[in-house]
């Protein structure tokens, strides 16, 4: 791996555990009220634009940190219907 792929692995990782606290706060409290829908749906459109972009890409970085930032993100939206 060189320099640049290793420097978006690491952007790449805080950006995406950064959701990582919402999800847990929102399991936890049983509340996601202060969340969005329209937020959570454009974010995951927008999210899984950008796998389908790093698959054209063959770029790990942008496949695995939007593949996880999906997953907690369908969580979180999947915990708002849940818990409304």
């Amino acid at each position: 791996m060189d320099l640049t792929t290793i420097l978006g692995l690491i952007a790449a990782t805080l950006t995406t555990f950064s959701f990582l606290p919402q999800m847990i706060k929102t399991w936890q409290s049983k509340s996601a009220k202060d969340v969005s829908y329209i937020m959570l749906i454009t974010f995951n459109i927008g999210v899984f634009l950008w796998i389908i972009y790093g698959i054209s890409l063959q770029s790990l970085p942008v496949i695995l940190a939007n593949g996880v930032t999906l997953f907690f993100n369908i969580i979180i939206l999947w915990l708002k219907i849940k818990y409304r």
